[in-house]
């Protein structure tokens, strides 16, 4: 099959199964998550069709795409607004179980995972202890087959909806900060002493939670890797959150969103935002750059065609991805105007049945951009990767 006919066959089965809620979910989308429900029903349609993890070696349950009809994928799903899946499981916690799992972990974890019934969240960051990951602290005691976790997690992205959590915890206190970390795997978010307290974000939406942790017993077994050798484990996973992304597709959604808008909104001088020069340079402009973080990206898709994993590659990716979408929200705010500043949150409920008091191409412009500020903070900050990328890539010496 042509890679043409390979995109046609995807069109296809877009438009039997993407549902005018389920579009409508993800043209509300403002962040990396879709509406939760819309996420799962999506998830179970794509793995009933096979097609859930691309990205998986097909013994897992893959669907032995090349790397060329993987993106060929993820660019008309993204540009037929389909919602975004719940992937922290698909994306990070398979490939990390497959590199780094036992036998009964993969056998027990791996097919949930896929099927859509185990959602994960992460449990990394801590007050204090975010982009400087080492200085984590909730720690764990071993008692006999459990270790005993207190502490607390922050940032917990959709701890709400999910029902299970991989986690670092402070196994030890000896030596660098890095080498008493261990990597848990806790299977269920109800369990006695556990707290989840929301965080209401700036946009007035839920989407991260603090996490409280008091005795919680999670089972040896349900470790990865060795105790205290976590820190490799953990490395290993942020090189899929990192690499696993890809920016050039959201960018080329946002160089669609920007060209509408600035052709539909109007200025005070009657005519179209994008007729003014000043826009339109610095439109062409983040398209130029836009298309250089392609290349970027086309570089660590075949360092993974090739077997190997992201590597520092996926910092470079991660960092200048991050940077140019936060470039695009802010040339919406200023094509848009005042128009940005109506504030409506239910109206990016994909059930919502009232009348926005703005335009539908305004709508999510103004939460994109406020969520958007943390993607250069989240999964490892700009300025970790500029250390990476000069340490790895560039060779550098600090």
């Amino acid at each position: 099959m042509s890679y043409e006919e390979f995109r046609h066959e995807v069109r296809s089965f877009l438009a039997a199964n993407l549902t005018p809620e389920l579009r409508r979910a993800g043209e509300l989308t403002t962040t990396v998550f879709s509406d939760f429900d819309a996420s799962l029903e999506w998830h179970r349609i794509l793995y009933k069709q096979g097609w859930v993890a691309p990205d998986w070696p097909v013994e897992y349950g893959g669907t032995g795409w090349d790397i060329n009809e993987r993106y060929i994928f993820q660019e008309e799903c993204k540009l037929a607004n389909a919602p975004s899946l719940f992937a922290l499981g698909l994306q990070m916690v398979g490939p990390m179980l497959m590199g780094y799992g036992s036998e009964a972990q993969k056998a027990k974890y791996l097919p949930r995972i896929l099927s859509g019934e185990d959602m994960f969240c992460q449990g990394y960051s801590e007050p204090g202890a975010g982009s400087d990951l080492a200085s984590l602290r909730c720690a764990a005691e071993r008692d006999g087959d459990d270790y005993v976790i207190n502490g607390q997690k922050t940032w917990t992205s959709m701890a709400k909806h999910a029902n299970k959590m991989f986690l670092l915890v402070r196994t030890s206190k000896e030596g660098k900060p890095q080498a008493g970390i261990t990597f848990l795997l806790l299977d269920d978010m109800s369990t006695e002493g556990l707290t989840i307290d929301p965080i209401v974000g700036l946009d007035g939406r839920v989407e991260q939670c603090a996490c409280f942790f008091e005795n919680v017993r999670i089972p040896v077994a349900n470790r990865v890797g060795e105790e205290n050798q976590g820190w490799a484990v953990a490395k290993y996973l942020l090189e899929f959150e990192r690499g696993g992304h890809n920016y050039t597709i959201d960018l080329k959604k946002q160089i669609k969103k920007v060209r509408e808008a600035g052709t539909m909104h109007h200025g005070i001088d009657g005519k179209p935002a994008l007729a003014n020069p000043v826009i339109a340079s610095r439109l062409a402009e983040l398209e130029v750059d836009a298309l250089a973080v392609e290349y970027t990206e086309l570089r660590l898709k075949r360092a993974i065609a090739g077997g190997g994993n992201p590597g520092a590659l996926s910092s470079l990716a991660k960092l200048t991805g991050t940077e140019l979408t936060q470039r695009f929200h802010e040339l919406a705010l200023d094509l848009l105007g005042p128009s940005t500043l109506l504030y409506q949150p239910e109206a990016l409920e994909p059930g919502y049945q009232g009348a926005p008091i703005n335009e539908d191409y305004a709508l999510t412009t103004m939460p994109e951009y406020l969520n958007g500020r943390a993607s250069t903070i989240y999964g490892g900050s700009a300025q970790v990767q500029r250390n990476i990328i000069a340490k790895l890539v560039l060779q550098l010496d600090s």
